[in-house]
């Protein structure tokens, strides 16, 4: 028995119908295989330009900075919903290991928090690197101290802390970082990173830069650090020392410090001020950064009030020249989408979304890849 729809059904039903075609002629007269450059709305939010693409096949691998990797892993999985036919892995294993793998060829694209040392540029066996920046983010120094639930330090006191010249936690230099708080006489554990490492880098970058009459273990994705400390994979191998120690201290980023549930120390900025590692604070130091031309630039120990200055930059590297089509433009589309859409998510997830004039040069800069046809 056919069932008859009451007349203001149909009447609806028809509305809705012409709506749609509406809609559908007006969505025709755009290109589905052809993407802006992107932009920002009226909301100053960027714009999704990756569902307009066409459809693409490849499979890429990736690997590098742990720093980034909870925001890659969603980004990898966002992506597959609007690019179903591309695969991709993210394998971490710290920036020097990115930079190694990209340089080598055995990834499409690498994560990294340092940039390429000018000795190692001739190394990379496939030409010119680009570099994007995708976010950035605290380096917390992460503690666990039992009965302490506050603490401040100071560049001076970090770096003696880590040189292992202040040994207890109850030493006068975090004493007068921390005025009226009790501090236990109990030893102080270090925790650092035993991978080639963008955060040891940026770490270890900051205390040549705010400490140095005192920091005299230099710079660089692996220092020699002192015989007593101990050493972890990754973001997640120091954050797991200093949980299972009472008395550890280490440098994590926001991400993984906040996932292992550890407290971390204000610390004493440029301006003077003790600041919390948030990504309201890391935003304000991306915003007195200077850009280079090639898209790197520092935002550690920078300028203002409300600046934490242990803000890592990071980026995603990959060879200007593809050698291969379909790979290329994922790679091109995946990095459209994470400039675009994937800036909306970076806070959900504890990092700082880039500023627009940052996006806006990184999202022209994509016109620069060059794809076979």
């Amino acid at each position: 028995m056919t069932v008859r729809k009451p007349r203001f059904l149909m009447v609806l039903s028809a509305l809705a119908a012409a709506g749609l075609m509406a809609t559908a002629c007006a969505s025709s007269s755009k290109s589905s295989s052809t993407t802006t450059a992107g932009g920002t709305g009226s909301t100053g939010q960027a714009t999704t330009v990756t569902a307009k693409e066409a459809p693409i096949t490849a499979t890429l691998t990736a690997s590098g900075a742990t720093f980034p990797k909870p925001f890659y892993d969603e980004m990898v999985a966002e992506y597959k919903k609007v690019q179903p036919g591309v695969n991709q892995t993210y394998a971490g294993g710290g920036s020097g290991k990115g930079r190694q793998d990209l340089a080598d060829q055995l990834v499409d694209w690498a994560g990294t928090d340092a940039t390429i040392p000018d000795a190692d540029k001739p190394k990379f066996k496939g030409g010119t690197v680009l570099y994007f920046p995708t976010v950035a983010g605290p380096i917390t120094v992460s503690y666990n101290v039992s009965g302490v639930d506050k603490l401040q330090l100071s560049p001076d006191t970090i770096a003696k802390i880590f040189q292992r010249q202040v040994t207890s936690w109850n030493a006068a230099e975090i004493a007068a970082d921390n005025p009226g708080i009790k501090l236990p006489a109990k030893p102080i554990t270090v925790a650092h990173r035993s991978d080639g490492s963008g955060t040891t880098q940026n770490f270890t970058q900051f205390l040549v830069m705010a400490s140095p009459t005192v920091w005299t273990l230099k710079s660089g994705s692996t220092v020699t650090w002192p015989a007593d400390t101990q050493a972890g994979n990754g973001n997640p191998g120091v954050a797991s020392i200093v949980k299972s120690t009472d008395g550890g201290i280490g440098y994590v980023d926001l991400s993984d410090a906040k996932a292992s549930g550890l407290k971390f120390a204000s610390v004493k900025n440029k301006a003077g001020k003790f600041i919390d590692p948030t990504v309201d604070a890391a935003s304000a130091a991306l915003s007195g950064a200077q850009v280079n031309p090639d898209l790197t630039y520092n935002p550690l120990w920078a300028d203002g009030d409300k600046a934490y200055p242990i803000t890592a930059p990071t980026w995603i590297i990959a060879y200007q020249t593809q050698t291969d089509k379909a790979k290329g433009a994922a790679v091109k589309s995946f990095l459209r989408y994470v400039l675009n859409d994937g800036q909306k998510t970076a806070k959900d997830l504890d990092y700082a979304s880039l500023s627009d004039n940052l996006r806006s040069q990184a999202v022209a800069q994509l016109d620069k890849f060059v794809i076979p046809a």
